[in-house]
């Protein structure tokens, strides 16, 4: 899926349509910077304004989705391709999700296994060489929390219970934001409402 050409494609369908964008977004009740974003190429519609935007486009959904118009013969074909597209991210997405899990597994277990080793030969290994460990120890459980952390931060997306938007928040709000299994407390950019945020995949719709 191409965000640039499907921008550039909701920019042209709208032009179309002699709307500007501040008036396509009031029919969608969403803002006029998330309509740029869109056009821009530096997001995609959420699901749940997929069909209210085909509408007021006068498009269908695979033609949003593939950034062009397509003729009867086109529909089947980009119609299987989107789907496996989005198959694709969600499978891509959940092997990144496990390696990020073993990252900050692997560096939990370095850590414990090297404090463990400084308190067991405490009278063996000399003040300096404990210093060192611990500072090692330290250094790989940080490095991979980080990096696991970051993963799951980036891989896939949150979305919004008030309002269905996907996003990835930034780390600051990722790290500060409580959370509960699969569910984050974060602060939508698009509705500015902080709510318990699911985390999903890819953007099909999650049940």
């Amino acid at each position: 899926m191409d965000q640039m050409k499907t921008g550039k494609f909701i920019a042209r369908m709208r032009k179309a349509q002699g709307y500007t964008q501040r008036q396509l977004a009031d029919m969608l009740g969403i803002s006029d910077k998330t309509v740029s974003k869109w056009e821009t190429g530096n997001g995609l519609p959420e699901v749940s304004c997929m069909l209210p935007l085909c509408d007021a486009l006068r498009i269908n959904v695979n033609e949003l989705l593939t950034g062009e118009r397509l003729t009867d013969a086109d529909y089947k074909n980009k119609a299987e391709e989107n789907m496996m597209d989005l198959i694709k991210e969600k499978a891509e997405n959940k092997k990144k999700m496990r390696l990020t899990v073993v990252t900050g597994v692997i560096a939990t277990v370095a850590f414990l296994t090297l404090i463990i080793v400084v308190a067991v030969y405490t009278d063996v290994i000399s003040a300096p060489i404990k210093v060192l460990l611990v500072g090692i120890a330290c250094a790989i459980f940080a490095a991979g929390i980080y990096v696991a952390m970051q993963g799951e931060r980036t891989i896939g997306y949150y979305q919004c219970r008030n309002c269905g938007e996907l996003f990835v928040p930034s780390f600051a709000a990722y790290t500060m934001g409580a959370h509960m299994l699969t569910t984050r407390r974060l602060k939508c950019p698009h509705c500015k409402k902080t709510t318990w945020c699911k985390k999903v995949l890819a953007r099909e719709r999650q049940e």
